[in-house]
């Protein structure tokens, strides 16, 4: 299994939908489970989930700098 390629695909999903969103703050095992649709090992599900909050969280920046930089023109 492609872990990127997981992480890649669930952050979409999350992205698309504020309530996959909202749903992966409370549960994140069940919903990459979920999106992915095949029971994982644990150590595989946490990479997932740690690839995935990062990758939020640096869109989260990106959006943010890109507004501050537009403020700054």
């Amino acid at each position: 299994m492609d872990i990127k390629e997981q992480i890649h695909k669930v952050t979409e999903e999350i992205s698309k939908n504020p309530n996959i969103k909202e749903q992966f703050e409370k549960e994140p095992v069940k919903v990459i489970e979920k999106l992915i649709g095949v029971d994982l090992p644990d150590d595989i599900v946490m990479k997932i989930i740690d690839g995935v909050k990062a990758k939020l969280t640096m869109d989260d920046v990106s959006k943010v700098a890109g507004a501050l930089k537009g403020v700054f023109k």
